[in-house]
């Protein structure tokens, strides 16, 4: 198993790397990205870094993901191909939007209700899948205690609930050099471990926690082979091509895990994230004009205090590293 999950981690990183490397001047030509004029004024030099780049990303995951369940027997199959399926979906919902604002010049993008309502259904889709696939049924697993607990006809709103939840949180996370990237690749490391920690069994898990584990090492790989060229200063964004993908697959692997509520653990920097710009939205409207945050998300707040940009992502790539940590620990 160890073997696998090196090699398959291996194989993303490689074909990221080489990839992003020869998409970057192709999408310089094409997809240079805008920098929103209420934004910080340290970030208009970034204005024209090509945009999109997480194409490379989901090419990478998918491949080693792939090959590596069909290399290990076809077992963990069918589960990878529906964690695939979201990563896909969601990627593609990414890339319309990526392609009207950068390419096609049209700010507004893929517009807001439109966009929402394809990854609702997708969310919905995968949500009536898995609950008709699996042989766990609605039973949620409830880290720390160590117990299921049956959700019922709640378990698929709740499914839907994690996925969008998850998949707009790390959309809210991609804003500065290396963050998104660098803090996904830790949390998928976690849930590899966390996926031999809940099988109990590293050479026998089911096929569900296999693909899972087969997944999120590519994806980690996926991210660190962007991370080379994603890095501060970045020579390319993943743009919504990319987080929208990533966000879409941790939280459908992490469902067909059974460690969705883990992510609430490992992936708590995704949940502060999107917490600040709610936190920021509903205090603005309730106080007319007033902000709890200098910006949202937070991390353009810790940078109006003075922060450079690579000490706010330091900082929150050891905070996910410290919750990566915790997370197994409740796990074991």
């Amino acid at each position: 198993m160890t073997a696998t999950i090196l090699i398959t981690a291996a194989a993303a990183f490689v074909i990221a790397v080489i990839i992003t490397k020869y998409e970057i001047p192709f999408l310089r030509r094409k997809a240079g990205q805008n920098i929103r004029e209420e934004g910080l004024k340290s970030h208009y030099a970034k204005a024209g870094t090509p945009s999109m780049g997480g194409i490379s990303i989901i090419i990478a995951t998918c491949a080693a993901a792939l090959i590596s369940a069909i290399i290990n027997g076809g077992y963990a199959l069918a589960s990878m191909l529906i964690i695939l399926l979201v990563f896909l979906g969601f990627g593609f919902v990414g890339f319309l939007d990526d392609y009207l604002k950068v390419i096609k010049k049209q700010n507004e993008g893929f517009k807001v209700k439109p966009k929402f309502a394809c990854q609702a259904a997708f969310a919905i889709a995968f949500g009536i899948v898995f609950r008709i696939y699996s042989g766990h049924g609605s039973m949620v697993y409830i880290p720390g205690v160590d117990i299921y607990v049956d959700f019922g006809f709640l378990y698929i709103p709740f499914v839907v609930f994690a996925v969008l939840a998850m998949t707009n949180a790390v959309n809210l996370t991609d804003g500065l050099d290396g963050l998104a990237s660098g803090v996904t690749a830790l949390v998928s490391a976690a849930f590899v471990i966390a996926g031999l920690i809940f099988s109990g069994k590293p050479t026998g898990v089911d096929a569900d926690t296999l693909s899972g584990i087969i997944f999120f090492a590519a994806l980690c790989g996926g991210c660190l082979g962007f991370l080379v060229f994603n890095k501060n200063p970045a020579k390319i964004f993943m743009g919504d091509t990319g987080s929208l993908a990533l966000g879409g697959g941790i939280a459908a692997a992490a469902i067909v895990m059974k460690l969705e509520l883990l992510l609430l653990i490992i992936g708590l920097l995704y949940v502060i994230e999107a917490l600040s710009v709610v936190l920021q939205v509903g205090y603005f409207k309730l106080t007319h004009g007033k902000r709890i945050f200098k910006m949202a998300p937070i991390h353009h707040h810790f940078e109006m205090c003075g922060m450079k940009e690579t000490q706010v992502v330091g900082m929150f790539w050891a905070f996910t590293a410290l919750c990566c940590i915790v997370g197994l620990i409740v796990l074991a």
